[in-house]
């Protein structure tokens, strides 16, 4: 028996890897699906979290980032009343894109809603254009954090607001496990990246919700003039 271990460790490995690589990007795939249906029950209380916490305003321009299978996307798009409020989600993944836009379908061909195919170090937006950014479960899979902070200070306008939202416990279950990266997943390495690319009052906190503690980092882009 004791000659079977060393076989069982390396399956272990071998599925932490393939669920890690799932939770980055997503593939239609028999294991894409059920992370797909993993985000959907997980991530709908962090999306709705995310959405109240960062206060959006009727006629907000707003951006979620790695919004997956568009459960945040909804929660938002309501908040949008006004004719000014429009909606961005991007997502790296295919097939979460393909997923949230048919959840948005109504959103997207009014014009309400934009969603972009797109890395988050490379979006196809204008300088200074959003009022608020949310994301749940996200940054732990950009390859270069700095990069991606950079890029999403580049887009927020002066004074906007971001709010990331995660269960820290989870996470830390996860990367002892292998599935989150361990150089990226640690909030510590996410808040300094922020800081160092512009971003002030940078802190994080604990939320509850619905029964449960999360954790909420804040973030404001700071931009001379």
């Amino acid at each position: 028996m004791g000659r079977c271990r060393p076989c069982i460790v390396y399956k272990l490995m071998m599925w932490a890897e393939i669920l890690g690589k799932q939770l980055c990007h997503p593939t239609r795939t028999v294991a894409g699906w059920l992370v797909s249906r993993f985000l959907k029950a997980y991530n709908n209380i962090l999306e709705e979290s995310a959405v109240q916490l960062c206060g959006i305003q009727p006629g907000d321009t707003v951006l979620e980032l790695g919004h997956g299978p568009g459960l945040g996307l909804q929660w938002a798009a309501k908040l949008l009343t006004e004719p000014t409020g429009r909606l961005i989600g991007v997502d790296y993944s295919a097939y979460m894109h393909q997923m949230a836009s048919e959840r948005l379908k109504e959103f997207v061909a009014s014009g309400k809603v934009t969603l972009h195919h797109c890395d988050i170090a490379a979006m196809p937006l204008a300088d200074s254009l959003v009022d608020k950014v949310f994301h749940c479960n996200c940054y732990y899979f950009w390859p270069d954090l700095r990069k991606g902070a950079t890029e999403i200070h580049r887009v927020m306008k002066p004074g906007g607001v971001m709010v990331t939202v995660l269960r820290l416990s989870s996470a830390a279950a996860l990367a002892a496990k292998r599935v989150l990266p361990a150089e990226n997943w640690c909030p510590e390495a996410y808040m300094t990246a922020l800081r160092d690319t512009g971003f002030t009052d940078v802190r994080m906190e604990d939320k509850q919700h619905k029964h449960i503690t999360i954790q909420a980092i804040y973030a404001t882009a700071s931009k001379s003039d």
